[in-house]
């Protein structure tokens, strides 16, 4: 149990330092869990479904779950404590410079360079998570497609909000699936 507690503040501690939050971690948390053995693919994608739908940040409410699905109460505190403590830290040593570096070029050039690097990292998990998601019993299902293009015209077309979409997902989800 103590071995897990430390895998878990370590492997978080590393999501923390080397995302830049919210949807960019997905690909590390789904990594780290997945490598270590807390949980399946298929779990990682429910985790992040709860994640979305549920208030706070995105990586925070993924430590939580994936800290209680490995192990319990003491491993939801440890994760969150791990994917807290790049943050404190950052923002302890940003606020020292913040004066200095808040119009240099350099730090503009390096922030043009980590945002597709961010895109090609979110690209990978829908690749990886739609193998999951619509993929049934080594065969491709309709109804999880059917879901899937009408929460796209939801959103784009119809500029429906997340959480309503979320719900009328699982409403489908229910009714196809039962």
């Amino acid at each position: 149990m103590v071995l897990t507690l430390i895998k878990l503040f370590w492997s978080f501690c590393k999501i923390g330092f080397t995302s830049f939050g919210g949807l960019s971690m997905i690909p590390l948390i789904s990594h780290e869990v997945v490598s270590n053995g807390w949980m399946n693919l298929s779990e990682v994608s429910d985790i992040v479904a709860i994640a979305e739908m549920t208030p706070g940040p995105l990586g925070l409410n993924c430590a939580t779950f994936a800290g209680i699905h490995a192990a319990g109460i003491p491993g939801a505190i440890v994760a969150n404590l791990g994917v807290l403590m790049p943050t404190f830290t950052v923002a302890a040593v940003v606020a020292l410079f913040f004066q200095k570096f808040q119009k240099s070029h350099r730090m503009e050039e390096v922030l043009t360079g980590v945002r597709p690097v961010c895109i090609g990292l979110l690209a990978g998990v829908i690749a990886s998570f739609c193998q999951t998601n619509y993929v049934v019993n080594a065969s491709v299902s309709p109804g999880a497609i059917l879901i899937g293009v009408v929460d796209l015209v939801l959103l784009f077309k119809w500029k429906l909000s997340v959480p309503k979409v979320i719900l009328l997902s699982a409403a489908m989800g229910l009714v196809l699936f039962h």
